[in-house]
């Protein structure tokens, strides 16, 4: 089995946020890394939306990134840490939309080690020198600056090596123009490594210690070191030089602490803790991640807590001196890995868990009625300040990105009867997790919604003037009237537009540089910027049945078969071409290019005739209507749209560089392609050469049921073709390849462009007898989703095969159920009661009552953390297709649901299906204790709307896994592998095998075997004999995998997802036979153990690959009607992936000559080599990397050609292969 890697939706989750001018402009962008890829974002500052510029995948685990300018520079570097051993700089480079390797130093060796660098970057704030250090011990320092052309040039590393010392954290402190010095949390462990006893270890306590890197004499120095008084997680540097005092912030447990070196003395002050908090008191308060917002006049920092408050502090300073802290409470958002503040007024916060997202800052809170905390309050140690948390104030939400990591478990089903099958995915932790429904297409805003008098059948926009920024009139066609209505405000009807109302309309657009045309069945309307109409009207009693029209030219025919030609002149005047051209077949449909910038006509048309042909005739003034070339298709064409696409980012984004005209030289012409709709829904794409006219290159895509209608709109200042079947599809070009995407809305009949000031970029759309304005925003997404919200983590589902409802298992660690949380509430008002004296009283009544009935929504201010070993878990039953709860089953503290299962119990012979439940008690998971465990069996009604509980089964170990199987049902309680059959008062034990070594997680089941997941001695084959009632083990695997997910291929055959990123698919080879017996005196097994000590027969490995993601869940399953099937994964960072088979030797040749040409040619951007890093746990076997070969279409096109001419190919048709084995399994 040959296997091939597609990434369909890249990882969400953000473990890095950097931001600064990367572009070298004037505008900000945020670089985030996503684990193993990078996406460069800017949010607009106009409008606050995000748009992606750039997404590459790095091949590697990005472990820090930080961004950094040369003293003077204009642009931002950006300095990566990778598991590659080397240190990477980068720049992007907007004009190829490309992050290039500027340096690339190698110091260590790869993986993700403790003593080689990489963990950890600190920048000197003026951009001289980067220390990077490792979790252990090794720390390299580099000095950066410029050469003789202004080139970035980087030293060799000077080392300021420590052994016995781990680092929790470091910075690089301000000092202006000293020298460089470099702040660190280190602990030194020499003393507690040598003392048995442990007494050491406990007295050990954290250092601050300042590095020097002395340019003079060009080594590093430790120039200071003191020890902590509090265990501090991460420190924050303080502005030095002329616009602070420079120093460290120290973030530790309670308490936030500055420190300099000198004559500054500490200033202390606690974290303030919400009031009449239901958190455990004895849990310390930590800040989590932080935010530095300077300028020329002023700087404060914002601090987030892991409840999700931001603080705003300030540092109050005497001559330089600092004299106190003061803290505010700023806002509370989800808890961030890291938060951007931008020059723009933005703060980007990076969500731990859910989806991102960007703020405008629209108060900096000075002059609110905010209490300000201040270290120089006097306060008793181990005290702290209180304040109320409240909804956004200073900050108002401008965007939101969505993220599905972390994804706990996925489904491909089609709940929904669409045909398309959904994915269903449980994400998210805590109060903020979902299940979010993914369908495969673009998220359409509805701007706005009318109905119309009639059915139309047509709709078109116009500008007044060509260099006009919005359009002017949109244009209705009915069967017998046209509409026009002016844009402005609002949209409203106008008569004096000089358009012809009383007849249809088959075509109508802007002429020349400020005129405008209407075609209808009798005759052409040239309407002047002055309101002049000038008319040609058709000849005899032909009318014209098809037109085509640009700025400059119009095409017509005339009763079926006959074209007239017109051409605009200098004076304006719509001129026709003297000899007029008879077709061999009825014109079908027609389409004329934009004309090119410079030019004065489009040199070519397109016609489609009934003869199932597409002829391209030559505009060339000297043969005028003469045929270029010919292409038979299958069915004929409904109709035809010609695009310029494929234009360099440079041109497309809308860039606001001074110098964009510039680059539209002639390396960045996109190529024209003559899209083609078919009357049996299917859509070509094919190359039309600019010079002969030639047609090559053909691709198809199969859109839907009815005739394919096309249509030329603008999508981020780029062509691109909206394609109307059963489904409409957007066929545009984003991020150096091209996308054909369904959009998420109902059918629509025909569309135009249209643009105005509250949506730039939009389409105006007709359904039946309504006029649509709908905007596409979250262009290059791959998914739509709808999100449904949960109240606890979901741990697992299960899907009502009658009704297609969903029973989800949702369970938290450290929380308190709702009954458990009430009774907390209303112990601490007592208690607030009981403590007032006798005058407070009634004010104290008042504010317990208040305080109970005050309810904080937990999404958002973060549910109250319990303590460990208290559990909280319930049964919800959803439907999906609606997002309505039908029911809640609660379950009492501390029962945490661990699995659950849907079976038939045959013993029960009522046909009914039951729920299985696997529940741990007072489970605690490190050190790994319970009270034991218990399964619960609930009868679920045949239209899944309630659960009657039947039994509740005691048992002494965690039921880790249940599975039904054959009528009953197999538990993996501990170690012990179970069948129970069903009881009247609780399940009947009947079978067990006791030799699996650790602990079950996961149990598949087919025909007579069962294939149970250990938690790290991977899968083992088991035989069930019935007459025998033996669970017998026949084979096992011959190397140890901590399993996370697995999925039955066939039933020899099994997939099998680890911790630590791989995915391995195993199968039996023909001699292995299940039909063992098992020894009960145990003299046998001595000499037939065999190999390896387990089962005597051992799996064979088929294939091997690293991901790089946790695997979470996968499933065999076809994505696309009428595809084949593949193995869908999904990972805990929120990709969405598949291995797809190989159908033939042949492509499996071809895509390994590809992979193996784009290694050499095209590295990993951080230094990873590639397949080291698909190899990093097993070698890659029998898979290959998609996301490797994808990245062949965005690299330059002479490496293409070169590449292709290696394999003896084209490039197109490299391209080609790429585009058909992703569109025959996916999208």
């Amino acid at each position: 089995m040959y296997l091939y890697n597609l990434t369909l939706q890249k990882g969400t989750g953000v473990t890095h946020a950097v931001h600064g001018n990367f572009s070298g402009g004037k505008q900000q962008e945020v670089l985030l890394s996503r684990g193993k890829s990078l996406e460069l974002l800017r949010p607009d500052s106009n409008t606050g939306k995000v748009h992606t510029l750039l997404s590459t995948e790095i091949f590697g685990c990005i472990r820090a990134l930080m961004a950094f300018r040369l003293t003077g520079g204009t642009k931002d570097y950006i300095v990566a840490g990778s598991d590659s051993g080397r240190i990477v700089i980068l720049e992007y480079i907007p004009s190829k939309n490309a992050l290039e390797k500027v340096h690339q130093e190698t110091f260590g060796k790869s993986g993700c080690r403790r003593i080689v660098p990489g963990q950890y970057f600190a920048i000197d704030p003026k951009g001289r020198a980067v220390m990077i250090g490792a979790v252990e011990k090794q720390k390299l320092a580099y000095i950066m600056n410029r050469d003789t052309q202004a080139r970035l040039t980087i030293s060799s590393p000077l080392e300021a090596h420590k052994s016995n010392t781990l680092t929790y954290h470091m910075v690089g402190v301000d000092v202006g123009f000293d020298n460089p010095m470099f702040a660190c949390l280190e602990i030194d462990y020499e003393e507690a490594d040598m003392d048995p006893s442990g007494d050491a270890a406990q007295r050990t306590q954290q250092t601050l210690t300042f590095y020097e890197l002395d340019l003079g004499l060009n080594h590093v120095v430790r120039k200071y070191s003191e020890p902590l008084e509090e265990h501090a997680n991460f420190l924050v540097s303080v502005p030095g030089g002329n616009d602070g005092p420079s120093g460290v912030l120290i973030c530790s447990e309670n308490y936030l602490t500055y420190k300099n070196l000198g004559d500054q003395h500490d200033i202390r002050c606690p974290i303030p803790r919400r009031r009449n908090d239901l958190d455990d008191p004895e849990r310390g308060m930590i800040f989590i991640c932080s935010a530095t917002h300077r300028t020329k006049s002023m700087y404060f920092f914002l601090l987030q807590t892991e409840q999700g408050d931001i603080f705003k502090i300030t540092l109050e300073t005497d001559d330089d001196v600092v004299s106190e802290i003061k803290l505010k409470y700023f806002d509370t958002v989800p808890p961030a890995t890291a938060m951007c503040v931008l020059k723009t007024g933005f703060l980007f916060v990076a969500s731990e868990f859910g989806n991102h997202y960007l703020y405008q800052i629209a108060h900096l809170g000075d002059d609110d009625d905010e209490p300000e905390f201040s270290s120089a309050m006097p306060l008793e140690e181990g005290e702290t300040f209180f304040f109320a948390p409240r909804a956004l104030k200073n900050l108002v939400l401008v965007d939101e990105l969505p993220s599905f990591a972390p994804i706990i478990t996925s489904q491909v089903a089609d709940l929904a009867n669409e045909d398309t099958p959904q994915l269903y995915v449980l994400c998210g932790r805590g109060p903020r997790s979902t299940l979010r429904v993914l369908r495969h297409g673009l998220e359409v805003s509805e701007m706005a919604v009318s109905e119309l008098p009639g059915n139309p059948n047509a709709v078109w926009t116009v500008k007044k003037r060509a260099d006009d920024e919005f359009d002017a009139y949109i244009i209705v066609s009915f069967v017998n009237a046209t509409l026009v209505l002016s844009i402005g405000e609002t949209v409203e009807e106008v008569t004096d537009s000089g358009f012809l109302g009383t007849t249809p309309t088959l075509c109508c657009a802007a002429l020349g540089d400020d005129a405008l045309v209407q075609v209808y069945p009798d005759g052409i309307r040239h309407i002047r910027s002055d309101k002049r109409v000038n008319e040609w009207k058709a000849p005899g009693k032909k009318s014209i049945t098809k037109c085509a029209v640009n700025q400059r030219q119009v095409v017509i025919t005339l009763s079926g078969r006959e074209l007239v030609y017109f051409e605009m002149d200098p004076t304006g005047e719509l001129n026709e071409y003297t000899e007029r051209s008879e077709m061999p077949a009825e014109i079908m449909c027609m389409a004329l290019g934009t004309v090119p910038e410079g030019e004065q006509r489009s040199w070519f048309l397109a016609v489609g005739l009934a003869d199932n042909t597409v002829r391209i005739l030559s505009l060339d003034p000297n043969n005028c209507l003469t045929p270029c070339s010919m292409q038979a298709l299958p069915s004929p064409a409904e109709s035809l749209c010609l695009v310029e696409m494929g234009h360099t980012e440079s041109t497309t984004q809308g860039t606001l560089d001074e110098d964009a005209p510039a680059q539209r030289s002639g390396s960045n012409k996109g190529t024209i392609y003559l899209n083609i709709g078919l009357s049996n829904g299917v859509l070509l794409r094919t190359v039309l050469d600019p010079v002969s006219g030639d047609l090559a290159d053909t691709r198809t895509r199969y859109l839907g049921s009815r005739p394919v209608k096309l249509f030329r709109i603008k999508m981020q200042g780029a062509e691109a073709v909206l394609a109307m079947s059963s489904r409409t599809w957007l066929s545009y070009y984003h991020q150096n390849r091209f996308h054909l995407t369904p959009l998420s809305y109902e059918t629509l009949e025909y569309a135009s462009g249209f643009s105005s000031e509250q949506c730039s970029e939009g389409i105006v759309a007709i359904s039946t007898n309504t006029l649509r304005i709908l905007a596409l925003e979250k262009l290059g997404a791959v998914f739509n989703q709808v999100a449904f919200p949960l109240q606890y983590t979901p741990r697992t589902f299960v899907i009502h095969p009658d009704t297609g409802r969903m029973l989800i298992a949702e369970t938290d660690h450290n929380a308190y159920t709702e009954d458990t949380k009430s009774a907390r509430k209303e112990q601490m008002a007592e208690e607030m009661r009981s403590a007032a004296g006798d005058e407070e009283r009634e004010l104290a009544r008042e504010m317990a009552n208040a305080f109970i009935n005050e309810v904080l929504p937990e999404d958002v201010f973060s549910s109250p953390k319990a303590g460990l070993g208290l559990w909280a878990s319930q049964i919800r039953c959803l439907d999906a297709m609606h997002g309505q709860t039908m029911f809640n089953v609660p379950l009492t503290q501390n029962e945490a649901i661990m699995s659950m299962a849907m079976l038939k119990f045959s013993i029960a012979a009522d046909g009914r299906y039951y729920l299985a439940v696997g529940i741990a008690k007072d489970l605690q998971l490190n050190p790994r204790i319970s009270q034991g465990g218990c399964i619960d069996i609930y009868k679920i009604d045949p239209t899944c709307s309630s659960l009657e509980f039947m039994h509740r089964t005691e048992i002494d170990e965690i039921p880790g896994a249940l599975c039904g199987f054959q009528g009953r049902l197999l538990a993996g309680c501990g170690r012990m592998l179970r069948i129970y059959d069903y009881g009247k008062k609780k399940m009947l034990r009947k079978c067990e095998n006791k030799h699996i070594p650790y602990q079950i997680v996961n149990i598949q089941a087919m025909g007579h075997r069962v294939y149970v997941s250990d938690v790290q001695e991977s899968v083992f084959f088991i035989r069930y004999r019935r007459a025998e009632n033996q669970l017998i083990i026949f084979a096992d695997d011959t190397h140890p995998r901590w399993v996370t997910a697995t999925t039955l291929l066939d039933y020899d055959t099994i997939a099998i997802a680890d911790k630590f990123g791989n995915l391995s698919i195993q199968r039996l080879p023909h001699s292995v036979t299940d039909d063992v017996d098992e020894d009960p005196t145990g003299t046998k097994s001595l000499w037939d153990r065999g190999l390896l000590s387990g089962a005597s027969q051992k799996s064979e490995n088929i294939c091997s690959f690293h991901v790089g993601e946790i695997i979470m869940s996968l499933q065999k399953a076809t994505l696309i009607p009428g595809g084949s099937e593949a193995l869908i994964y999904a990972t805990l960072s929120g990709t969405v992936g598949a291995f797809v088979p190989f159908t033939s030797r042949e492509d499996y040749d071809f895509f390994q000559h590809l992979e193996m040409h784009m290694r050499n040619e095209n590295p990993p951007l951080c230094g990873r080599d590639h397949l080291s890093y698909r190899s990093s746990y097993y070698p890659v076997k029998n898979v290959l990397d998609g996301d490797l070969c994808e990245q062949y279409l965005s690299i330059e096109a002479a490496k293409q050609k070169s590449i292709a001419g290696d394999m003896f190919r084209t490039p197109n048709q490299i391209c080609k292969k790429l585009e058909d084995i992703r569109t025959r399994y996916a999208f």
